[in-house]
C-alpha cells in the first residue's frame, strides 16, 4: 500500500466520522441552545434541566438515523474490504 492510498482511506475514514456524528451534535447543539435561551428568558437557572431534554433528542435523533449511520458504515467497510482485496491480489 502506498502512502497516497493510506492517505485516501484515512481522509475517508475522518469524513465517514463527521457524517456520522454531525447529525448527534447538531441535535445536541439545537437543543442545548434552545434549553439555554429558554432558560435565561424565564431566569430559571437550573444546571440539570438541560440534560434530560438533551439526552431525549439525541435518542430520538440516534433512533431516526440509524438506517443512515449503518449505511454509510457498510458501504465504508466494503469499500475498504474491496481496496485490501486487491492490495493482496497484486
Amino acid at each position: 500500500m502506498t502512502g497516497a492510498q493510506f492517505l485516501d482511506i484515512g481522509r475517508d475514514a475522518i469524513w465517514l466520522t463527521l457524517k456520522i456524528g454531525g447529525p448527534m451534535l447538531i441535535v445536541a447543539l439545537v437543543v442545548g441552545f434552545t434549553i439555554s435561551l429558554v432558560q435565561a428568558l424565564t431566569q430559571i437557572q437550573e444546571m440539570t434541566l438541560s440534560f434530560v431534554p438533551k439526552i431525549l433528542a439525541i435518542f430520538l435523533a440516534l433512533m431516526l438515523f440509524l438506517p443512515y449511520m449503518g449505511m454509510m458504515l457498510d458501504s465504508f467497510a466494503q469499500e475498504l474490504f474491496t481496496r485490501i482485496a486487491n492490495i493482496r491480489g497484486h
